[in-house]
């Protein structure tokens, strides 16, 4: 039984990736549009591939670098619980994670103009296409990640053997180099992508919306391809890798904590030679693969139909089908009793703290859609504040943004907590598991939001006719809800996974307990809590740096290309409506169509982005060895206490407040109520609100998502370098 399920779990990888590229090839034969949009579309596609190509030139060095100091450190270690081959195990997991991002950046970067085509005729249809989009990018995350970890782990194991316990901490131990590898090119790819997209994002909105009074998404806007390759960097390569990591991280934390089960009476021996508690969390994800495939089949909507309904329909029946399969995994992988010092547990208990883990992921997603959804209460009352002007509209956001945390991290601790007193330590790592065994599907919705949003931008920059910008809108409007509830659900798996971690960190470093009253540990405790603030300066002033930079590109060209100058005079003498325009007023407005120099605003945020990625990086790398070495495996459990505690507070709060500005400043672009008067875009409270979404920005797509990375990658680094601490 063994030997099978270690070769069914990198077949269903395969099997997922086989699917992904049935879906890729489905979106690549769809009609791109006319010649305008096809390039517009490929001005997006490449500077997209253009910073993809950039950062994966410097990541490779890091890569190289890491691995072989990981190699020659595990090489000299006269311990037996590392391997030189972690550093095979690290480059792996950089590939696949890099790969992930590759993978999905290239189909969503056509899928966009596809889905602006087919919104001309049908949203069901313009739906389908941004949804096998999303699914591309989905079923390749999860699928290079179950394929490189069941690979690793078959070669592994018949390398060392699994016939003890600490034969399998051992495979274990070289196949968290997977997970570090996985992790650090997460981490480079958010941080990175996030300061790419918000340099673009504050220059099209100051200088082109506010300044210069036109639409961010307006061809006279020399920032708004790199506007638009922003959000496929950002949100569809960046939340891949952060949720690549999330999957790997959870799996083979919780494969740790399960080695200590087998010699546990009713797991030792068997038909799984005491490795149920091991095996469980690979085949868990495999069967989410397959219920995430099934799943995306029933995301359809008819003319006039809900899209929002249609993704919850595939989601749903995916959970479903998912429960179904992993309640027969745990009756027959898991005994019916068992008990783990000397206290009691059963089968059931391991099912329900996934069902706890499942539930507590979209409780936490819907809290946020809840703070951040246009027309809730919260963000209504960022608009009330934003009619006395900026300050207070600030001031309302980073309210709504601290009052936030509190729902969430309640729900997170009822998932912590039950799922401990379901299954103990293993219950919070499988609560982990099951959050993100759907996550092919789960990601697929989120990556669908970026693909209708450059949809919309596209039809806009192509000057398509009214309906299809109204159809890709209300196809956007959903994507916000996604992306909001995508975000939540990052950030409490984030929060899990870094847990999980910790325990396997603990378990490996032969810690039991970790005393606060130990000057060390609170030492370590406050060093950690301090670091999501540190992390979150160095990359807020990043975005302020690029985002300088793109303004003052964005003016020159304003300024000095004579094309665009004429024609910004009659849209603010004539407005944006070119059916009114003279003759004289159109060949104008014409003239200066293609003259907007997009490369080098694409070439501006990608060296940004490149060169200010580093240091927050070194951060989470250096710190958790600097403090392991130095003070001890205590002090660093005490660094990862302080750091997950803090971090993940700090990720609701900047991911919230951003959320909500944003939305806030949408509602005036439609229309919004504040004491019975309605204000439009270009109102004073709109200026308002617009100066809120540019401070936002930066904490929603920027340092607040970086944070979930942040914690993720300090508990991995402390894990690998565990066995030299002991």
């Amino acid at each position: 039984m063994v030997s099978t399920i270690l070769l069914a779990v990198p077949v269903l990888g395969i099997l997922a990736l086989i699917f992904m590229f049935i879906k890729s090839a489905g979106v690549s034969k769809l009609d791109p549009g006319n010649e305008l949009m096809q390039r517009i579309g490929k001005n997006i596609a490449d500077g997209a591939m253009a910073f993809l190509k950039a950062e994966y030139k410097v990541l490779a060095i890091f890569v190289v670098c890491v691995a072989a100091i990981l190699g020659l450190s595990a090489a000299l270690d006269s311990s037996e619980g590392t391997h030189w081959m972690i550093s095979v195990s690290f480059i792996i997991g950089a590939i696949c994670s890099a790969l992930a991002g590759f993978i999905g950046m290239n189909v969503a970067t056509k899928a966009n103009i596809r889905t602006t085509q087919a919104a001309r005729t049908s949203l069901g249809k313009a739906l389908g296409v941004a949804f096998d989009g999303g699914a591309v990018m989905g079923l390749g995350v999860v699928g290079l990640g179950l394929l490189g970890l069941g690979l690793l782990f078959f070669l592994f194991s018949n390398q060392f053997g699994m016939g003890t316990e600490e034969e399998v901490l051992k495979v274990l131990s070289v196949l968290t180099g997977f997970s570090f590898g996985a992790s650090s090119i997460a981490l480079f790819a958010r941080v990175g992508g996030g300061i790419y997209t918000k340099a673009a994002d504050v220059g099209a909105d100051l200088v082109g919306k506010v300044e210069a009074g036109i639409p961010e998404d307006h061809p006279l806007n020399p920032a708004t391809i790199a506007d638009n390759v922003g959000d496929n960097v950002g949100d569809v390569a960046g939340m891949g890798a952060d949720l690549f990591e999330s999957y790997v991280g959870s799996i083979i934390g919780t494969m740790v904590i399960g080695a200590g089960y087998m010699t546990i009476t009713g797991f030792a021996g068997g038909e799984f030679s005491g490795l149920g508690a091991v095996l469980l969390p690979l085949v868990i994800a495999g069967i989410g693969i397959v219920a995430s495939i099934i799943g995306t089949f029933f995301v359809r909507v008819k003319e006039g139909g809900d899209p929002q309904k249609a993704l919850n329909t595939g989601e749903l029946i995916a959970a479903v089908l998912f429960l179904a399969g992993t309640a027969g995994a745990v009756y027959t992988m898991i005994p019916a009793e068992y008990a783990v010092e000397g206290i009691g547990y059963t089968r059931w208990g391991v099912l329900y703290a996934i069902i706890l883990g499942l539930a507590g992921g979209l409780g936490i997603g819907y809290i946020t859609e809840y703070y951040t959804g246009t027309g809730t209460k919260p963000v209504q009352g960022i608009v009330d504040q934003s009619l006395t002007g900026a300050a207070t509209n600030l001031i309302a956001g980073l309210a709504v943004g601290m009052r936030s945390t509190a729902y969430p991290i309640i729900v997170l601790c009822i998932a912590i907590m039950g799922s401990y007193y379901f299954a103990g330590l293993y219950g919070i790592g499988i609560a982990a598991v099951g959050m993100l065994a759907n996550t092919g599907i789960q990601l697929a919705i989120d990556a669908y939001g970026p693909i209708c949003d450059n949809a919309g931008g596209i039809a806009e920059m192509a000057g398509l006719p009214k309906e299809v910008r109204e159809r890709t809108d209300q196809l956007d409007a959903v994507g916000n809800t996604t992306a909001a509830i995508g975000k939540g659900f990052a950030i409490g798996s984030a929060a899990l996974t870094a847990l999980v971690l910790f325990a396997a960190f603990m378990t490996t470093a032969q810690i039991t307990t970790i005393d606060i009253a130990n000057p060390y540990v609170t030492a370590g405790l406050f060093l950690g809590a301090m670091l999501p603030f540190l992390f979150s300066a160095f990359s807020m002033e990043a975005v302020g740096r690029a985002a300088n930079d793109m303004i003052q590109e964005v003016r020159r060209q304003f300024n000095d290309i004579p094309e665009l100058k004429a024609a910004l005079e009659v849209m603010r003498r004539e407005g944006h409506d070119t059916s009114k325009y003279s003759a004289a007023d159109l060949a104008t407005f014409n003239a200066a169509d293609g003259k907007a120099d997009y490369e080098k605003c694409v070439e501006i945020s990608t060296q940004a982005s490149i060169r200010e990625m580093v240091m927050p990086g070194l951060i989470a790398v250096i710190t958790p060895v600097v403090v392991g070495f130095a003070g001890g495996a205590e002090m660093l459990g005490g660094l990862l206490a302080g750091v997950t505690s803090a971090g993940v507070m700090m990720a609701i709060f900047q991911s919230n407040a951003g959320g909500a500005w944003d939305n806030a400043k949408k509602m005036f672009e439609e229309g919004a109520s504040v004491q019975g008067t309605i204000y439009h875009k270009g109102s004073e409270p709109h200026k308002a609100a617009v100066v809120g979404d540019t401070v936002g920005d930066p904490f929603k797509d920027t340092s607040g998502p970086s944070l979930n990375i942040l914690l993720k990658l300090m508990a991995v680094v402390s894990l690998v370098i565990a066995p030299f601490l002991v």
